[in-house]
């Protein structure tokens, strides 16, 4: 004769859910004193060291808005500090336009060759060319010189591509040393 109840903590799959334990879960309380919240996001006792608090939401942003990551050094340690850093970072700030949108032609960006598109420039043009074909476009399409709604969503599309690859062009020159 069969047992009238069975165990679902058999085989598997486990037929039982994930966290269906009957014990009750620790959780652990806010380290802030006084707080009875649970303590659910860690932050650093120090700069580089493994030690952690665990605050609740409320003193997590307290304790993050008076953190000083430079507390404890000099003014030259810490501009040392911020330039190994910065130095150390270098190489994903360059690496920047290969973000989620994928690159374009592997030195531009895909809205960088959009860009090119619409002003008509093929290859790897310098600013320059990039300049004198906005100039050369933009005035062909200006409102004053060609009426209509066409030639002044043309003039738009212009100058806001003129504006990509030029915002493009000062990051460029900003890391280049």
């Amino acid at each position: 004769m069969a047992r009238a109840t069975r165990s679902n903590d058999w085989g598997f799959p486990r037929w039982r859910g994930y966290g269906g334990r009957r014990e009750a879960a620790e959780v652990r309380r806010c380290d802030r004193h006084g707080c009875d919240e649970p303590g659910d996001r860690p932050a650093p006792k120090a700069p580089n060291k493994p030690d952690r608090w665990y605050f609740c939401e409320r003193h997590a942003a307290e304790y993050n808005r008076n953190w000083n990551y430079f507390e404890g050094l000099s003014a030259e340690e810490a501009a040392a500090r911020e330039a190994g850093e910065h130095r150390d970072s270098r190489g994903f700030e360059q690496a920047r336009h290969y973000g989620w949108g994928g690159p374009g032609d592997g030195s531009r960006s895909r809205d960088e060759m959009r860009a090119l598109e619409v002003l008509e420039l093929e290859g790897d043009p310098d600013f320059e060319e990039i300049k004198a074909a906005y100039r050369r476009l933009a005035k062909a399409n200006h409102p004053d010189v060609a009426p209509g709604e066409e030639a002044a969503a043309r003039f738009q599309a212009v100058q806001a591509a003129y504006d990509v690859l030029r915002k493009a062009e000062e990051r460029r020159s900003a890391l280049s040393p």
